[in-house]
């Protein structure tokens, strides 16, 4: 639905899968993969995207360090591994009205694969390379590469922060460039 296309900022939605306390300590260069999430949320703040949060149950909340940055979320709990396994994830996109997912979290082999591949077909999918995680790097790599032979857009942080910006020189670029220069 997006491959090939530059990303619409109005017809998409980040979405940060499962980021939660019990989890994240096990992922892989997790620092790194919760970094690129903190960022890509404070871009969604910057250029107006929505953002949706989920946590699977029994893993307790979602990090700190998202809380801080979005004191008033209302995370979607979640059983099944898919966010569209939940009707409430389901109808909070619907909502949205937006065609185009952008998935970060964890685990990237299990619960953003599995939203990813239940997405194509209705919706746009980039998934952000460096704000997903698993325990492993294997299954990591093996969940990007089947994500993207399914037809899901395979992206990193700072692409998605300069193609969803489109220019420089306007207060947006200044405000994501404090970002990227991590001050």
């Amino acid at each position: 639905m997006t491959s090939g296309r530059l990303l619409d900022r109005g017809e998409a939605v980040l979405v940060a899968i499962d980021v939660q306390d019990k989890l994240l300590p096990a992922i892989e260069g997790g620092e790194a993969v919760l970094a690129s999430i903190v960022k890509l949320v404070r871009l969604a703040e910057i250029v107006g995207l929505p953002i949706i949060v989920t946590e699977q149950l029994k893993l307790g909340d979602t990090v700190p360090e998202i809380r801080a940055v979005l004191p008033d979320m209302q995370p979607i709990g979640k059983v099944a591994f898919s966010c569209f396994g939940s009707e409430e994830f389901a109808q909070a996109v619907r909502e949205l009205g937006r065609r185009t997912l952008v998935l970060t979290g964890i685990e990237a082999h299990i619960c953003v694969a599995q939203t990813a591949l239940a997405a194509l077909g209705d919706y746009g999918v980039h998934v952000v390379s460096d704000a997903v995680g698993s325990r492993s790097r294997h299954n990591w790599k093996v969940a990007l590469r089947r994500m993207e032979q399914a037809g899901a857009t395979i992206t990193s942080t700072e692409m998605l922060m300069y193609e969803l910006l489109r220019e420089a020189g306007t207060d947006e670029f200044r405000a994501v460039l404090r970002l990227v220069k991590g001050s």
